[in-house]
């Protein structure tokens, strides 16, 4: 019986680059679920690898099939952005493990759709000044710079990863990313006494 690894953290905690490392570890051979969202691609991404790309059309056709797994919509500066999972036919949980990136109420969504025994929860954690500071970094790297988004980002994850909310998750286990390799050789760990 396979696992779903589902990695989440503040905004600029480092899950892309544990993600990223995770899917080279050759031991457990993990599979991506690629998330959907309907914000616009950013500078450097690709349709398919870091998300399915699509409009507010595409989440309302994929949800009236009962497609969609777990959704969350952010008001942002910009308008509405969708975030979610869906169960398009490439997640067989009977024959593979698999790596995803998602917040705390999309794990809660996607365990209750699959069973709380096959996601392992990896919840990362970062100082506050360390991650605003990558987030700004991010940002004016972008074409189009987005600051109101990142700064609605930086206080929203203050709520949605509260210390109660982690708790109600029933997550215990958190990973300090303030050094990559130590941080990642203690998930590899905690993976393999996992799966």
């Amino acid at each position: 019986m396979g696992k779903m690894i589902y990695l989440m953290g503040k905004s600029s905690s480092g899950k892309d680059t544990i993600y990223r490392s995770l899917l080279k570890w050759k031991d457990y051979c993990l599979k991506r679920v690629v998330p959907y969202t309907t914000r616009p691609i950013r500078a450097g991404e690709v349709e398919g690898e870091e998300y399915h790309f699509t409009d507010e059309n595409g989440f309302m056709e994929l949800s009236a099939l009962g497609k969609v797994i777990e959704s969350r919509g952010y008001h942002t500066y910009h308008g509405l952005w969708r975030y979610f999972t869906v169960d398009d036919g490439n997640i067989d949980l009977d024959r593979h493990n698999y790596l995803i990136i998602g917040t705390l109420e999309s794990f809660l969504k996607t365990a209750a759709y699959f069973g709380t025994e096959r996601i392992l929860p990896v919840l990362l954690e970062l100082d506050d000044g360390i991650r605003l500071k990558r987030a700004l970094d991010r940002e004016m790297h972008e074409e189009r710079p987005r600051y109101q988004e990142m700064c609605r980002r930086f206080l929203a994850d203050e709520e949605d990863f509260s210390e109660e909310k982690i708790r109600e998750a029933g997550i215990g286990r958190r990973f300090v990313n303030d050094e990559l390799g130590s941080c990642l050789g203690e998930i590899e760990r905690y993976i393999a006494e996992n799966l």
